[in-house]
């Protein structure tokens, strides 16, 4: 069961990253990237913003954080829902979701929770899920600009780290995501 959990965890993280990297590679556009300020991001999107504490692996200890933010948006979405395939109405069909608790169209809650592997992405060296437990307490609306923060919590030896999990709404200024997760963190391969 772990291992389904696992690979379910890792296809989800994936098909968010997929979905946040999906509008700049399919325009190929040059203009819309900036060259990487950490080796194992090739490019990043001017929209998106991050800020960590620490840049060098053998630096790293408890309260180190980092935050990546960026908006959520409809293209976000649709690239989601096609490349993980949940297609469930609520995030995809307007009359639909005006039905529901919610009264509109909401951004699918994995791809909010895939934020947190944005922001482990810009840890220092070459982070790897072990876990991650979430908690969700609010919905995601198309457009808006959410938050993830991670903050290492304890060293748990053996280059393995529990950290906390947190994705802020920012425009509604509320947590909408709690969790924690366990991560190894490698030294980048030589190039």
């Amino acid at each position: 069961m772990t291992q389904t959990v696992l690979q379910s965890a890792t296809a989800a993280n994936r098909a968010a990253m997929s979905a946040m990297l999906a509008p700049s590679l399919a325009n190929g556009s040059e203009s819309e990237t900036v060259a990487p300020s950490i080796p194992s991001i090739d490019h990043s999107r001017l929209d998106w913003q991050f800020d960590r504490t620490v840049d060098d692996t053998e630096n790293i200890s408890v309260g180190d954080t980092v935050t990546f933010e960026k908006v959520l948006s409809e293209e976000d979405v649709r690239a989601f829902a096609h490349v993980s395939g949940d297609t469930n109405r609520l995030h995809l069909d307007e009359e639909f979701a005006s039905d529901t608790r919610f009264g509109e169209r909401i951004v699918h809650g994995t791809l909010v929770s895939g934020l947190i592997s944005a922001a482990l992405a810009r840890l220092p060296g070459l982070t790897i899920y072990l876990s991650q437990d979430l908690e969700f307490s609010g919905p995601v609306g198309i457009g808006d600009r959410v938050s993830a923060r991670v903050e290492v919590v304890e060293d748990l030896g053996n280059r393995q780290y529990r950290l906390e999990t947190v994705i802020r709404n920012e425009d509604d200024d509320a947590t909408v995501i709690n969790g924690e997760a366990v991560v190894l963190i490698d030294d980048l391969p030589e190039a």
